[in-house]
C-alpha cells in the first residue's frame, strides 16, 4: 500500500512576475526616499523657494538601484554596447601626423590673408601666439575698416579652432588603427567619441542612483536599438511617476507649468530631518526629551516624590508607593487602609519660558566657504526644535548686515550674503538716515552692524513675559558699522569708535538681564583682533563666546539651547 504524499506547505513568495523580482521592492513601511533635503539645500545655497524643474529634482534625488533591477533593458548591456562602439572607432583610425597637418593648414590660411597696415602688427602677433581671442580683437576692428580682410580673419580663426580640436583629440584618446583621417573626419570622430563618453557617464550614474531621467535619450538613440530605447523610456516614465508620488507626499507641489514648489509641509519635514541628524549622536546623559540610540548601561531616573501635605492635589498621588508604605507599616492589616501619613505625592515643577532672539550675520564676508548656508540651516533647525519641543518659548530672527531687520522663519531661506559694492582698502562713510532723500538702497549693504542688531533684539525681548532672555549672535568678526543717533557710520578697517558703541549697546542688554551668546564662525578675513573682540564682549556682558567650525554651528546652538533649558528647569 502506497503512503500518501505529504502536502506541500503553502505560503511564502510565489514568483509569477517576468519583468522584475518583487523581493527587490521596498516594504510599504520602509523609509520613503528623501526628496526634501536636496531641494532645501539647493534653496539654502541660492536663496528663495525657486521652482524646480524635472531635471533639477532628478539631480536632488538618489533612489536605490535595486528598486529598478530587472525593469527595462539592462544598463550593463547598454554600457557594453557603447564601450564596444568606442573600441571599434579607436581600433579603426590612426592620428599619426594629423596634428602637423592641422598646423600646416592653419599657417597656410593665415599667410593668404592680406591685413591692412593698421592691423598688420596685431594680426601677426595673434597668428604667432595662436590665440583665438587676439584674432577676435583683430576681427572686430577689421569688420569696421576692411570687410574682405574680416572674412579672411574668420577663416584663420576657423582653422585655428580645428587645430585646437585635433590637439584635444590626440591628447584625450589613443588610436591603434591604420586608416588615416582628414581634418573634417577627425572632428566628426571626436564629437562621436565625446558623445559616447557622456552617455557612458550618464548610464554609470543611473546604475548608482537610478537617475534614469538624466540620460540623454535622443543621444542614446544614435547607438542603441529602438526596442531597448522603448523599454528604457517606459522605465523612465515609471520612475518619474514614482518620484511625483513621493514628491506630493513630502510637500513638493506642482504648479500649472509642471515645476515643483516647496510648501510648509516640506519645510517641517526638512526641519525634522535636521533635528534628527543633530541629536542622533547625543550621549545618554544629554538625551533630554529627544529620541536617540543609547549605548551601554545607565542609571534609571525615578520620579521625585514627597509626603502628602494638606492642600496637595490628589491628582499627583503616587498610588503604588502609597500602598507600599501602608503595607510596610501595617503588614497584618486586612483590609488594608490608607492613612494620610502613608500618602506619597509626585513633585511637580513649572516649565518656564525662554525668550531668544537670533541675530544672523549676512554681511559680505559670510559668503566665504558657504558660512551663510550653515547659519540659515541653524536657524531652521532651532525654529523646528522650539516649535516641536518648547512651543511656549519666544523666538525671533534678525538679519544683520549694514542694517538689522526682523525676519520671519519663512524668510530665512531667502536671506543671502550682501554683495560687496566697495573694494577700497579704507572706507570712512556716514549717512544721515533721517534725511528723506537718503534710503537704504543708497548705502553699501555688506558691512556688519552688531550694535543695531543688539538694539533691535533688546527692544523685542522687552515685551517677553519671562526673565529668561538671551541673544544668540552669530558673526565672523568685528563690527564695521554703527549708529550714532540717526547717523550711520561705515568704518573699515574696524574702528574703535564702532566697537565702543557696540559695547555700550551690549552692556545695556546685560543690565536688562539679557544673556548674549556669541558664536564666532571662521572667515577668510578673521584675525586675532576678531577673537579678542569676542572675548571682550563676553567679559563686559558676562555672556559666553563659542568658537565653532561652520559645519557644526547648528549642533552647537541647539545643544546649548537644550542645556540652558535644563538649567532653567533644574
Amino acid at each position: 500500500m502506497n503512503k500518501p504524499r505529504p502536502k506541500s506547505p503553502i505560503g511564502g513568495i510565489v514568483h509569477t512576475y517576468q519583468k522584475f523580482n518583487p523581493t527587490d521592492f521596498p516594504s510599504p513601511t520602509a523609509e520613503p526616499v528623501d526628496l526634501v533635503s536636496g531641494a532645501f539645500e539647493h534653496a539654502l545655497a541660492y536663496g528663495g523657494f525657486r521652482q524646480l524643474t524635472e531635471e533639477e529634482l532628478a539631480n536632488a534625488i538618489h533612489l536605490d538601484p535595486s528598486q529598478i533591477a530587472g525593469l527595462g533593458p539592462s544598463i550593463d548591456s547598454l554600457l557594453a554596447m557603447l564601450e564596444e562602439r568606442k573600441r571599434k572607432i579607436l581600433e579603426k583610425y590612426q592620428t599619426d601626423g594629423l596634428d602637423k597637418k592641422a598646423n600646416d593648414r592653419f599657417e597656410k590660411i593665415s599667410k593668404r590673408a592680406s591685413p591692412p597696415s593698421k592691423l598688420k602688427g596685431e594680426f601677426h602677433k595673434a597668428v604667432q601666439s595662436k590665440q583665438i581671442y587676439l584674432l577676435e580683437q583683430v576681427w572686430y576692428r577689421a569688420d569696421r575698416e576692411s570687410r574682405d580682410f574680416a572674412a579672411e580673419v574668420l577663416n584663420v580663426m576657423e582653422s585655428l579652432g580645428d587645430k585646437y580640436q585635433i590637439d584635444d583629440l590626440i591628447s584625450k584618446y589613443t588610436f591603434s588603427g591604420r586608416e588615416k583621417m582628414d581634418i573634417p573626419l577627425a572632428i566628426e570622430v571626436k564629437q562621436e567619441l565625446e558623445k559616447i563618453d557622456e552617455l557612458i557617464e550618464q548610464l554609470k550614474e543611473a546604475a548608482k542612483t537610478a537617475q534614469i531621467g538624466l540620460i540623454d535619450m535622443e543621444g542614446l538613440a544614435e547607438f542603441a536599438p529602438a526596442a531597448d530605447l522603448n523599454q528604457l523610456e517606459e522605465l523612465r516614465n515609471q520612475i518619474n511617476n514614482y518620484v511625483r508620488e513621493m514628491a506630493e507626499q513630502q510637500g513638493l507641489e506642482r504648479d500649472e507649468k509642471g515645476n515643483y514648489q516647496l510648501t510648509p509641509k516640506a519645510h517641517k519635514i526638512f526641519q525634522s530631518r535636521l533635528l534628527g541628524r543633530i541629536f542622533e549622536h547625543l550621549k545618554a546623559s544629554r538625551t533630554g526629551r529627544h529620541s536617540g540610540r543609547i549605548v551601554g548601561d545607565g542609571s534609571v531616573e525615578l520620579p521625585a516624590t514627597k509626603q502628602y501635605e494638606f492642600g496637595d492635589s490628589i491628582a499627583n498621588l503616587d498610588t503604588t508607593q502609597s500602598v507600599i508604605n501602608a503595607m510596610l507599616k501595617r503588614p497584618d492589616q486586612r483590609p488594608l487602609r490608607l492613612l494620610p501619613e502613608d500618602l506619597e505625592i509626585h513633585k511637580t515643577r513649572n516649565s518656564p519660558k525662554c525668550a531668544t532672539v537670533v541675530a544672523m550675520d549676512m554681511s559680505g564676508s559670510m559668503r566665504y566657504d558657504g558660512q551663510y548656508m550653515n547659519v540659515k540651516r541653524m536657524g531652521l533647525a532651532l525654529q523646528g526644535l522650539i516649535s516641536s519641543e518648547y512651543p511656549g518659548d519666544f523666538l525671533r530672527f534678525i538679519e544683520m548686515y549694514t542694517f538689522a531687520k526682523m525676519r520671519r522663519p519663512s524668510e530665512i531661506v531667502d536671506m543671502m550674503p550682501k554683495p560687496v559694492t566697495i573694494h577700497n582698502p579704507v572706507v570712512r562713510l556716514k549717512a544721515d538716515m533721517s534725511d528723506q532723500n537718503v534710503s537704504e538702497q543708497d548705502v553699501p549693504p555688506h558691512f556688519t552692524n552688531i550694535q543695531h542688531a543688539l538694539r533691535l533684539a533688546r527692544q523685542n525681548l522687552a515685551t517677553a513675559d519671562t526673565p529668561n532672555k538671551q541673544i544668540v549672535l552669530i558673526t565672523d568678526g568685528l563690527p564695521t558699522a554703527h549708529f550714532e543717533s540717526e547717523t550711520l557710520f561705515l568704518l573699515y578697517p574696524p574702528d574703535p569708535r564702532t566697537e565702543k558703541e557696540t559695547m555700550r549697546e551690549a552692556i545695556q542688554c546685560a543690565k536688562e538681564g539679557i544673556v548674549i551668546n556669541l558664536f564666532l564662525v571662521p572667515s577668510w578675513s578673521q584675525s586675532e583682533e576678531d577673537i579678542r573682540f569676542a572675548y571682550r564682549l563676553a567679559e563686559q556682558t558676562k555672556g559666553r563666546v563659542f568658537f565653532t567650525a561652520g559645519n557644526d554651528l547648528d549642533r552647537f546652538v541647539l545643544w546649548d539651547y537644550v542645556e540652558r533649558k535644563r538649567e532653567i528647569l533644574g
